[in-house]
This record gives C-alpha cells, structure tokens and sequence, in this order.
C-alpha cells in the first residue's frame, strides 16, 4: 500500500507521509487496434485493455496526516488478444465469449493479488491456468449446445502487467512479443503443427510444408473439453521495453525484421499500432489483423 516516511512534528505527534506505491508510478503508454483486413466480411478478432486499480482514498479526516484526498493506490494493467475459429458467426461468437469470460473469472476472484512476492506471483499464474481451462470448458460446452456454434474455438493471449512484473498466459498461435534494446523477441510458442514439426526439426522453418502447415491449430479454446494445457510464464519488465499482442493476421503478412523496426522507431503507441495493421494490409491482408503495444516507462526503485 505504499511506503511510510516518518519525521517528528513539534506537536508531538509523528508526520506521516504515504506515497503512491511503486506500480502507480509506472507508466505505460497503451493502444490496441484491429482490422478485419481486406478479404473478410467480418472481424473474428476480439481485444481488450484494461486497467485494475486497489484505491484507498480518506474522504473525511481530523488526522493531521491523513487530509481528505489524501489517496493510495496499486495499479495493474490487462491486455488480452483472441482470435476466433469456425465459421463467420461462431469465430466471433468464441473470441467475444474467450474474453468475457476470462474477465468474468478474474472479477469472481475474492482476493485480487496486488503484493507480488514469489508465493503471490505463483498464484496469480496458477489462477490464470485455471481460468482459461474454465474458460475452454465453458466454450466447449455452448458449442455443443448450439447447432450454428458447433466447431467454434479460439486462440487467446493475455498479458498482466503490476510494476515491473509481466505474466503471460497462452493457447494458439496469437503471439506475446517483447522489445528490449532495439531486439524483438518472441515470447509465447505458436500451437500449430508447423511449429511442433519445426521444434523436432523434422523440416525447415521455412520448408513449403511448413508454410502450408502454420495455420492448422494443435490446441485452442473450446476445441476439447479436456485437453487445454495453457502455457503461462512470468518475466521482469525494464524501463523502455514494449509489449506487442497479436494475431496471426499480423504474423502471417509481416516478417519479424519488420515489427521490430516498426517499434524501433520510437513512436506513440497509437502510431506504432497503426502502422503494423496497415503493413499488414499493404502485404495483403487476407485475415482479420489485431494488435496492442505497451511502451513501459520504469522509474527507478
């Protein structure tokens, strides 16, 4: 909630001085955008921002060092990207209800962590395991319930962001990328047959098979009722990193090379985004295009 600084007052009593805490302090430049691209009638993409708050905020007080307005807060941010499979209507039907629900869950959850020491650390991750297996679940269900939802799924790709701490939870091949000191790095694993073929280097990344083969999903939302294994990892953000969430309507129009040299040129986080959806439809755009950067500004500690 802060931290305390003490210093003795010539009445007697002791001064007290809450600061904000240190996640309040970082600041983010945020943006998300998305486009259906130039082949599609409709947009199967779905995204959301969002920023989680603890407040503690005197309204009235007769406490020297707690003046009304006096206020203290911890801050976190949400970024979550989905991309929906089966059909017009039932692709937008699943990364719609993907992201509802995971938002749903996390609003459910009684003891929201915003002290991130390592056992709170594990339990938000564990918790973001849990939900997007409920969340396939519950997908897979109201597909099996509604003949015009039958084979609906998605991919989903959620960032969580409490000062210099970032999570990462992850089904499909949506992509989490990291920007630090000018290099791009990838950081969620695509689950594709392509890249289950690449990783036993049974053929080239770049092999026509493999081309042919980046689009056909090994695991997604609300394809199976038991079989999600999400993969969900944490890393510690520094000051200047950018955070890209996408989907393959991004990926599969612009090299790597190009995303990072859209991001090097140190633009707001608007023009960045606009400008990696238009690269996307310059180079032909023949699926739904959606993607979100965070420029991280870190004080030092």
């Amino acid at each position: 909630m802060g931290k305390y600084s003490s210093q003795q007052q010539g009445s007697g009593q002791t001064q007290r001085d809450i600061s904000t805490s240190f996640s309040s302090l970082v600041d983010i430049d945020l943006f998300g955008t998305s486009n259906s691209g130039k082949l599609r009638r409709s947009n199967e993409d779905h995204f959301v921002v969002v920023r989680c708050e603890r407040v503690l905020e005197t309204t009235f007080s007769n406490m020297l060092d707690n003046q009304p307005g006096n206020r203290v807060e911890e801050t976190a941010y949400g970024m979550i990207v989905a991309d929906g499979v089966g059909g017009e209507a039932a692709g937008e039907v699943a990364s719609h209800e993907a992201i509802y629900g995971l938002l749903s869950l996390a609003l459910q959850t009684p003891d929201w962590q915003f002290k991130w020491g390592p056992k709170e650390k594990n339990t938000v991750k564990w918790r973001m395991q849990d939900r997007f297996r409920r969340v396939n679940t519950a997908l897979f269900q109201q597909a099996a319930s509604h003949a015009a939802l039958r084979g609906m799924c998605s991919t989903m790709t959620a960032a969580l962001s409490h000062g210099t701490d970032l999570i990462i939870g992850h089904v499909g091949d949506s992509r989490a990328y990291l920007m630090r000191h000018g290099k791009l790095k990838r950081l969620t694993r695509d689950h594709t047959l392509a890249e289950r073929l690449f990783d036993n280097r049974e053929t080239g990344e770049n092999d026509r098979l493999i081309v042919e083969l980046r689009n056909v999903l090994m695991q997604a939302l609300g394809a199976s009722d038991t079989e999600c294994q999400p993969e969900v990892h944490d890393y510690v953000l520094e000051d200047g990193d950018q955070l890209l969430l996408c989907t393959d309507g991004l990926t599969d129009m612009v090299e790597d090379e190009l995303i990072e040299a859209v991001l090097n040129r140190g633009a707001a986080a608007s023009v960045a985004c606009r400008n990696l959806v238009d690269l996307a439809l310059s180079h032909g755009g023949r699926d739904n295009v959606t993607a979100i950067v965070a420029r991280y500004s870190i004080p030092e500690t």
